[in-house]
């Protein structure tokens, strides 16, 4: 019960995000690198096998993930 809760108030903070700010939400809710962007901040962009995701390392963008 409690997490549908939590799901919940989550959703309705990203729409309320959405209404007054639809660029904040988007943000929210997909990643903004992808490897053009991550390459040139002077990261690099490496598959981690452990999450099947690529994501960049180092630079400004290091964690990101890649989109």
């Amino acid at each position: 019960m409690r997490r549908r809760l939590l799901g919940f108030a989550a959703a309705v903070a990203l729409a309320a995000l959405g209404i007054t700010c639809p660029v904040a939400a988007q943000a929210a809710v997909t990643p903004a690198v992808d490897a053009r962007t991550c390459t040139a901040h002077h990261g690099s962009v490496e598959y981690d096998s452990a999450t099947g995701l690529w994501t960049c390392i180092g630079g400004t963008y290091d964690g990101e993930p890649i989109s």
